[in-house]
């Protein structure tokens, strides 16, 4: 019968792991971390829990020195156990965070340990748990809840956390103490006078609040604010466009305001010369009327404007030494006699609405007015068309296309 071969037993190193997160240690005990054996960590627990008997952090040290104790008494032949504790900072988050990984890992080359017993005081299981674990298996958590409901000190926790972030984030710090300090100073301008100056004067109090929040309300639910850094910001880094483009946006404000003046001229004139109807029939009498007054008060100052806006983007375009330019000047010359064309329309609305026979002859002077001015209107784009053509031709070397960036003026 073959003898049964012996297999040797593979060593477990435990660390029992008390996380001190918020580095009360350190700062109300004035002991530095890491503490590893029993003794360090005992008197480390008696120091902190002198400076504050109720220091949960303490606790947590004392259960873990009687865990210690505990699987010291109970350890199988191939277990070591040891005692631990690593603190972090007042500051928490991340620099908290950086201080347990650096301690941890110091631990790590003192003590080997092949799996970790995590002992904390609730709280920071969340947090601490998956730093340790990225280094070394945890086996099991021990947490310690003492007099108070873990509920209530994670309430507290956060509490704690926003009150801060009103108090330094200047953001919320507005809100939450520039407002509620500006009604307190009004109020208490408003006793001072309402005590030795004027009776009566704390009566504006409510004036006032109801104003303070108000205005308030009104500029941080509309954006007022963020629309004025935005337009501040947009000012300090605005940069004036080329002269070119400087007097085509200059001529297409003033030929917009142009065209919304002679709309109102236009409405103006039919309000002064037309009288209003009683009913649809006399509505339909005075259209024509309301047609002929509207386009004669609104003809001039309208073709003034578009010419205005095809002026400066003719200049542009002669800078940019833009083809297109040609085709600008024919539209300028279109709109131009595009007035006489309108006006030839309103006076034959007018006097065929006034005779009592609706037939058009070619005898009618009126008629045969606006006939020659329709003509002449397209001999004008035929000409102007034709001379695009030629100028194009023969000014081949001024349009071309830049290939490098104009140099601003």
């Amino acid at each position: 019968m073959a003898k049964k071969e012996t297999q040797p037993q593979t060593q477990k190193r435990i660390l029992i792991l008390c996380v001190d997160r918020d580095g009360d240690l350190e700062v109300k005990a004035g002991i530095k971390t890491p503490l590893l054996g029993r003794t360090a960590n005992l008197d480390g627990a008696v120091a902190l829990a002198l400076k504050d008997p109720e220091e949960p952090d303490a606790n947590a040290m004392f259960e873990a020195v009687r865990l210690y104790d505990r699987l010291r008494d109970e350890k199988q032949p191939e277990e070591i156990f040891e005692v631990a504790t690593i603190s972090g900072n007042e500051l928490g988050s991340v620099s908290a965070d950086r201080k347990l990984v650096a301690e941890l890992n110091s631990l790590l080359d003192s003590f080997s340990a092949n799996e970790v017993i995590l002992v904390t005081d609730g709280y920071s299981d969340e947090a601490v748990l998956p730093l340790v674990e990225s280094r070394v298996p945890v086996s099991s958590v021990r947490r310690i809840v003492i007099k108070h409901s873990e509920s209530i000190e994670e309430t507290a926790a956060v509490f704690t956390k926003y009150a801060r972030l009103l108090v330094d984030n200047p953001r919320y710090a507005r809100m939450a103490l520039g407002l509620p300090g500006i009604l307190v100073l009004i109020f208490g301008i408003l006793w001072g006078i309402n005590n030795f100056v004027y009776p009566g004067a704390i009566y504006y109090y409510g004036i006032a609040f109801v104003i303070v929040l108000g205005g308030f309300l009104l500029i941080k639910g509309f954006g007022v604010d963020r629309a004025t850094k935005d337009f501040y910001k947009w000012a300090k880094d605005y940069s004036p466009p080329s002269l070119p483009m400087q007097i085509s946006n200059y001529t297409i404000i003033a030929g917009i305001l142009c065209i919304a003046v002679s709309v109102y001229l236009g409405v103006a004139s039919v309000n002064i010369n037309v009288a209003p109807a009683s009913d649809f029939a006399g509505w339909v009498s005075i259209t024509p009327r309301i047609a002929y007054y509207f386009i004669t008060g609104i003809i001039d100052l309208l073709v003034a404007g578009i010419i205005i806006v095809l002026l400066g983007r003719s200049v542009r375009l002669y800078v940019e030494r833009n083809s297109r330019l040609l085709r600008n000047i024919v539209l300028i010359v279109s709109v131009a006699w595009s007035r006489w064309i309108l006006v030839g329309t309103a006076n034959v609305i007018l006097y065929y609405s006034k005779k009592t026979s609706t037939v058009i002859g070619i005898n009618d002077p009126i008629f045969s007015n606006f006939l020659f001015t329709i003509i002449v209107g397209i001999l004008i784009g035929v000409a102007s068309v034709m001379l695009i053509y030629i100028v194009n031709r023969s000014a081949k070397g001024f349009f071309k296309k830049r290939e490098e960036k104009e140099e601003e003026l």
